[in-house]
């Protein structure tokens, strides 16, 4: 059963709501309209694209919570992150990204976007990476959106060490696994007042 505009159009505004990460092609194919409707959709709803739906977000959510670097230098857009726990990346793959002749991503940014996160979840005004254990799982190509989901799996205070994983996400299809282990220079964890 087809939809009328007013409903598809509230239904359109609950499901961005939850979901302020969806793309417009992804909301076409749920709501089974063009990608044309859906933009004209959001013009009327004044809901903004999705890129600034994320910068927004991000911006509310991150204002002074990373630590070990500015959040600019994060290779992607941080959406949602919890010092020394989790933390979330969304990376579109453009065609800079790119080698021209086959439209794949250069494994430096997938590699870069997952490194940065790493660095970014660390509760400490100095991390470096002091080694990764790294695996790419299938190639990245244009035009898709790399999800990167890093998670703090050991905090070893002895020797100054934290150990995040990286996994990244092409739709619900893994294409990237990495260990960091990170260097911190100081283990103190919260507020050092």
């Amino acid at each position: 059963m087809r939809r009328t505009k007013k409903e598809r159009q509230i239904q359109l505004q609950e499901t961005i709501a939850d979901n302020p990460f969806i793309t417009d092609e992804e909301l076409a194919e749920q709501f089974q309209v063009s990608v044309q409707t859906i933009r004209l959709d959001r013009m009327e709803l004044s809901i903004p694209e999705l890129r600034e739906r994320i910068k927004h977000v991000a911006e509310e959510r991150l204002t002074n919570e990373v630590r070990s670097l500015p959040i600019e230098e994060v290779i992607g857009d941080v959406v949602d992150i919890e010092l020394d726990k989790s933390a979330i990346s969304i990376f579109d793959v453009k065609r800079e990204h790119v080698f021209t002749r086959n439209g794949i991503a250069r494994g430096h940014h997938v590699f870069a976007q997952a490194n940065s996160l790493a660095v970014a979840v660390i509760n400490d005004e100095l991390a470096l990476t002091a080694k990764a254990n790294i695996r790419f799982k299938r190639s990245v190509y244009e035009g898709e959106r790399v999800v990167a989901k890093a998670k703090v799996i050991d905090i070893q205070a002895a020797n100054d060490r934290t150990i995040v994983e990286v996994n990244s996400y092409v739709g619900q299809e893994l294409v990237f696994q990495g260990e960091f282990t990170m260097y911190r220079s100081n283990m103190t964890t919260g507020d050092e007042g």
